[in-house]
C-alpha cells in the first residue's frame, strides 16, 4: 500500500529550532488550518528547565510561542490548551504565567492533575490546537 502524500488528509510538519527529539514526534503539524502541538519545559539542548513550576511553565510557553512563530502565527491564534500538571498546588503558579503571555479572549481550556509526565522531574506539559492559515 502507498501513501499518497498529495492527500488532502496528509498532515504537515512545522519546522522548529526547538531540540531535535529522538522520538518519533513532530514539535508541531498543521492539517486544514489548524496546528497542534505538544510542548514541554525542555531547552534547546533537550535539558529540563530547573528552578520549579515557574521556571517550567514559562519554559513551556516560550517554547509554545516559537512554535507558533515558525507556523506564521501569534499565541492570538491559539485556539485550545489542555495544561497537564503533576501536583494540584501547581495551578495557580501555571496560571500566574498563563496570564503574562494570553489576553482575552482567551483560548478554551481544561487542567488535569497526573501522577506523572515522560520525563522524570517535569512538572507541566501543554497539548495546544492553534488556527492557521491553511495550505494543505
Amino acid at each position: 500500500m502507498s501513501l499518497n502524500t498529495s492527500s488532502p488528509t496528509r498532515k504537515t510538519a512545522v519546522p522548529t529550532q526547538l531540540f531535535a527529539s529522538k522520538a518519533p514526534l513532530e514539535w508541531a503539524v498543521t492539517h486544514n488550518g489548524t496546528l497542534y502541538t505538544a510542548q514541554i519545559p525542555i531547552d534547546a539542548q533537550g535539558q529540563l528547565t530547573e528552578g520549579g513550576i515557574e521556571a517550567q511553565t514559562r519554559q513551556t510557553l516560550d517554547n509554545l510561542t516559537h512554535t507558533l512563530e515558525c507556523a506564521g502565527v501569534g499565541l492570538d491564534a491559539v485556539l485550545q490548551v489542555l495544561i497537564y500538571v503533576t501536583d494540584r498546588s501547581y495551578l495557580a503558579t501555571v496560571n500566574s504565567v498563563y496570564a503574562e503571555y494570553f489576553t482575552a479572549p482567551y483560548p478554551n481550556r481544561a487542567a488535569m492533575v497526573v501522577a506523572g509526565l515522560a520525563r522524570e522531574g517535569m512538572l507541566v506539559e501543554l497539548a495546544v490546537y492553534a488556527a492557521v492559515p491553511n495550505t494543505d
